[in-house]
């Protein structure tokens, strides 16, 4: 096989933006209403909807290379980098530490040029966890051997794709460098931000530059493109949708990454996602917004205990906590006796905070009434 950066022409790509020109208006619509939205919510919960995306992005983008990080241990290394109360001081999974440190370092310098520093420093937070290959870690990879993606049973594997030799990367990176900084003024031709971030981030992948955490870095690059677009963080998460979509993801990247340089397809299959990621997005706001509305209704009726329970029931986001709440639960989350537990679950039913799910079982269980 050969692969698009041994065509002559490389790295020229060849496009046609007739299919997603309507899309690309609805997705200008989109942001402008998700700003509107967004304007809605109070400091804190404002504060809150950007900790919730940074998680849900660094979750995904994470499971998409087959990586599980607890929310749990992501969000409490979030609010300890920004000094937030309630941070779980004793995380110990490296990972969650360092998508987490990822997530805020793009969201903080995404209006700065994109440097090999930059990528640099970003490897090292994404191989936190990492004790192989140190001298490889926060530098362009350097092992002779070919870089592949390879996928298949033992002895059946098949070779998808083949980056640029090692030797080559340096070359590689300051001319993908060059391009990405150059795109990022709205000058003549102008990029919309959805097209310039598709581009990015099938150009990255195809170098592959780093010896692993390509995938995370590519999507932190394409998330860059978008928030250089509007001037300011994007309010949605592209890796979860990505997830959602994973096998398509990975046939069109495989698809576009051939000897031809012309990448139509993925630009219109990259350009559906984000689209597709703004309209996700707005549940997650609806969501804060109640959340807001309970907190404002509700702050001064419940105890300490309930407090605690119900910020816990919230963290799971729009799809709720898992199984509602039960006595168990409760008496698990605040140390108290289940005699406790079912004196302050009754209240919070009786209050209209609570109402039961249906279903039968050993235990009654509860869910947030918003």
């Amino acid at each position: 096989m050969r692969y698009n950066w041994q065509n002559p022409e490389w790295p020229h790509f060849e496009y046609n933006l007739s299919n997603v020109q309507t899309i690309l208006y609805q997705y200008a619509q989109e942001v402008s209403l998700l700003a509107g939205a967004v304007s809605q919510l109070p400091d804190a919960s404002f504060t809150d909807l950007l900790i919730d995306l940074m998680v849900l992005e660094s979750t995904k983008t994470s499971e998409i290379e087959g990586e599980i990080l607890q929310a749990d241990d992501v969000r409490s290394s979030i609010r300890l980098n920004l000094g937030l109360p309630h941070a779980d001081m004793n995380v110990s999974d490296d990972r969650a530490k360092g998508i987490a440190e990822l997530m805020l370092d793009a969201r903080h310098t995404f209006n700065q040029p994109l440097t090999k520093d930059m990528l640099f420093r970003w490897h090292r937070m994404v191989m936190m966890d990492e004790t192989s290959s140190v001298e490889e870690i926060g530098s362009w990879r350097k092992n002779s051997e070919a870089m592949q993606i390879i996928a298949g049973a033992i002895g059946r594997e098949k070779v998808y794709y083949e980056a640029p030799p090692a030797d080559q990367v340096e070359a590689e990176m300051e001319r993908f460098l060059a391009w990405y900084n150059q795109t990022q003024s709205k000058g003549d031709p102008y990029l919309p931000g959805p097209v310039r971030a598709a581009i990015a981030h099938l150009y990255f992948e195809s170098i592959h530059p780093f010896i692993d955490g390509n995938g995370r870095i590519g999507r932190a690059i394409a998330e860059k493109a978008l928030s250089q677009d509007i001037g300011s963080p994007v309010l949605f998460s592209i890796s979860s949708t990505i997830q959602s979509n994973r096998k398509e993801y990975y046939r069109m990247l495989n698809l576009c990454s051939g000897y031809s340089l012309e990448i139509t397809e993925w630009i219109d299959f990259f350009v559906n996602i984000l689209y597709k990621s703004q309209l996700e997005s707005k549940n997650l706001i609806l969501f804060i917004l109640k959340k807001a509305k309970f907190w404002r209704d509700y702050a001064s009726h419940i105890n300490i205990r309930q407090e605690k329970v119900i910020h816990r029931m919230f963290e799971e986001g729009p799809s709720g906590f898992t199984g509602g709440i039960s006595a168990k639960k409760y008496m698990s989350l605040t140390g108290c006796s289940k005699a406790t537990a079912t004196r302050d679950l009754a209240d919070l039913l009786e209050k209209g905070i609570l109402y039961k799910l249906p279903g039968e079982g050993p235990s009654t269980r509860y869910d947030i009434q918003y």
